[in-house]
């Protein structure tokens, strides 16, 4: 039987944390720039709106690099909790007030879309691959107790979701020609951006468990 030790398990886990931060800000610096090129030469708002969310993806995992460097600092632990959390909220409200107010604006103005195949690819791709770094984030989340972390990985769920119904939108367009779709699936975005903001700057994070007030020193053993 060994047991290893929580000091270094800590510090390991928040490393593997750090990456997988590195990760998710390459990924989201290139598939913004391809969703608002897209969106941009095609005229779609949902498009849009997926790529600016994919900034919020780059914002946020640099206010989580910076909160596991500080994992073995209780104290300022707390603290980067707080305010990752709280920009998160923030930038997620931003982008539900632009979301909405552009998706509304189209479709007053019957304003019409291209075809963007850059951005059907990009959104599928997302589609595969944000479910995959969601895991593991969450699997650090939970063995840090980590409710700014749970939530980053509840953001990436979002970006999967969010990807879902732009796609979904771009290939009605494209296949039935209808030019609505894309708007109404923006509109769709809109509440589960509120309610993700909502619960980021109230300090929640789902899938966290508090049963015990030393749960992340008993995942810190191994026989």
């Amino acid at each position: 039987m060994a047991e290893v030790s929580p000091h270094s398990d800590r510090a390991s886990l928040a490393r593997r944390g750090s990456y997988l931060e590195i990760l998710t800000i390459v990924w989201a610096i290139a598939e913004s720039s391809v969703a608002l090129v897209s969106a941009w030469r095609s005229g779609s708002i949902s498009l849009a709106g997926f790529g600016f969310d994919s900034l919020i993806e780059v914002v946020s995992g640099a206010t989580l690099m910076w909160r596991m460097s500080h994992e073995m600092e209780p104290q300022r632990r707390h603290q980067a909790e707080h305010i990752s959390l709280r920009i998160a909220g923030a930038c997620l409200f931003a982008l539900a007030a632009y979301v909405g107010a552009e998706a509304v604006f189209n479709l007053v103005q019957h304003r019409l879309q291209e075809t963007s195949w850059s951005g059907i690819g990009i959104t599928a791709a997302a589609v595969i691959f944000m479910p995959l770094l969601s895991r593991a984030k969450r699997k650090v989340g939970e063995a840090l107790d980590s409710a700014a972390m749970m939530t980053d990985a509840r953001q990436t769920d979002f970006c999967m979701y969010q990807a879902v119904i732009v796609l979904f939108g771009l290939a009605v367009h494209t296949v039935f020609g209808i030019a609505r779709a894309d708007s109404a699936a923006a509109l769709v975005m809109v509440p589960f951006l509120v309610r993700s903001g909502i619960l980021s700057l109230k300090g929640e994070a789902c899938c966290m468990h508090h049963s015990h007030p030393h749960h992340h020193e008993n995942k810190v053993q191994a026989t």
